[in-house]
């Protein structure tokens, strides 16, 4: 434990997730004796000694109210109002589905750049702030690059932002605004990110996902203990949650697992399931066939903020899965679009893909009796649906086109909508 200033740090230091040797807090992501990942790790007794429901409750809505449970040594440098999203219990949807208790986590509406990378991102940025880096990067299938490009803004760094040159085009505007330098690259997400672990070697650069990934990845634990705090501080049983690079499933879990070891949660007995599209399933596919190692795969699906075909945390989505007594799923990029449109239909969200994924995956393990239909499900929605709207532009139909007269109103409404036609009063004496 360390105090600086105002703020008090419960970090300990890093440690391999593989031989669990111990590393001093500094901007590496690889163990240099088994290259295992590195992963943060906290001095839980204190923070159990500090920490109590009543104290989270009573500070501002937003991810920090967690804040002892964050790699940061003081106050956030960025995103300040990050997280806190909104909760919903899914009536309509649950009746379409057939199930009892269903709700939605809805980081689409994440501020300030509609998904749950805000989270991570932010913790990344003001973390880079710390170690005293001047440039902040990325390698990004979309999302990861909006939330980058504007919290370096508003921290006053330069960002370089590196995606392939083919995203959605929304999601390519929703990074340039910022002024950030946005390289697209002639190449898949896998390629990408190669390269930017050449460049990182070479620069003194803070890439989020790479020599700044173990701290950057803690940000997603939020997402988890909003969850649980939404529930009244219960998990619910089966949650089901989109895998691109597989960090987010796994640090879901580590959360909920967190605040039962700190005592925040009597116990946790949640299934974990992770969804994913056909196109881009690698975690999925080695779930199926029963084996603890990924075989990379080249994506094409449309969603593309999932398309990652060698997953660098592939192996610890598995690990949390099979803990959990959970499954995995996959969907076509059919199935997806249906689900985007049944959301927004039944529950007024427009998510983009990979919430179609959660939802088309949620309902095809219902449908499969692998969730049971008379407990609580919990649907993860990590991003907003204005960024994908290539995905739907051709399957939602056309407005009807008019003249601005009430006859010409009159031919297009259908006998069912004229029920609601209003008859005039009848004059009484």
């Amino acid at each position: 434990m360390q105090i600086k200033g105002e703020i008090m740090s419960y970090i300990k230091g890093l440690k391999c997730r593989e031989c669990r040797r111990e590393y001093s807090i500094k901007p590496v992501h690889v163990c240099e004796f088994c290259f295992g990942p590195l992963e943060v790790v906290y001095d839980y007794e204190e923070i159990k000694k500090s920490l109590n429901r009543a104290k989270i409750e009573g500070r501002p809505k937003t991810m920090w109210r967690y804040r002892e449970l964050l790699p940061l040594d003081s106050d956030p440098a960025v995103g300040r109002n990050v997280g806190f999203t909104p909760l919903i219990k899914a009536e309509r949807l649950a009746e379409v589905l057939g199930v009892k208790d269903l709700y939605l986590k809805n980081d689409a509406v994440n501020h300030p750049t509609l998904s749950f990378k805000d989270r991570v991102v932010s913790v990344a940025v003001s973390k880079a702030k710390e170690f005293g880096f001047e440039v902040v990067a990325c390698a990004s299938t979309g999302n990861l690059a909006n939330s980058v490009a504007a919290l370096a803004a508003e921290g006053g760094l330069e960002s370089f932002i590196f995606i392939p040159h083919d995203l959605e085009k929304g999601k390519i505007l929703g990074t340039l605004i910022y002024g950030t330098n946005l390289i697209g690259i002639t190449g898949s997400y896998d390629e990408v990110n190669r390269l930017c672990s050449e460049i990182a070697e070479n620069y003194r650069w803070a890439f989020v996902n790479i020599n700044i990934r173990p701290f950057y990845a803690e940000g997603s634990k939020t997402f988890g203990y909003e969850i649980a705090e939404q529930m009244g501080w219960r998990a619910p049983r089966h949650v089901v949650v989109p895998m691109a690079g597989g960090s987010l499933i796994t640090k879901i879990w580590k959360g909920f697992k967190e605040l039962e070891l700190i005592g925040l949660l009597d116990g946790v007995d949640s299934r974990i399931y992770g969804a994913q599209a056909s196109g881009s399933n690698p975690i999925v596919a080695s779930f199926k066939e029963g084996i603890d190692w990924i075989k990379p795969q080249r994506p094409k699906t449309i969603a593309k903020s999932l398309a990652i075909g060698n997953p660098a945390d592939g192996f610890y989505a598995l690990k949390a899965i099979r803990e959990s007594g959970g499954s995995a799923e996959d969907v076509s990029d059919e199935e997806i679009v249906e689900a985007m449109k049944l959301l927004a239909r039944t529950e007024g969200i427009f998510t983009e893909t990979a919430g179609g994924v959660t939802v088309g995956v949620t309902k095809k393990l219902i449908d499969q009796g692998i969730i049971p239909r008379d407990e609580s499900i919990l649907i993860s929605i990590t991003g907003n649906g204005l960024k994908t709207q290539e995905a739907i532009q051709d399957r939602v139909g056309r407005p009807l086109i008019i003249e601005a007269k009430f006859s010409e109103f009159e031919k297009i409404v259908t006998p069912n909508q004229k029920r609601h036609r209003e008859v005039p009063l009848q004059a009484t004496i």
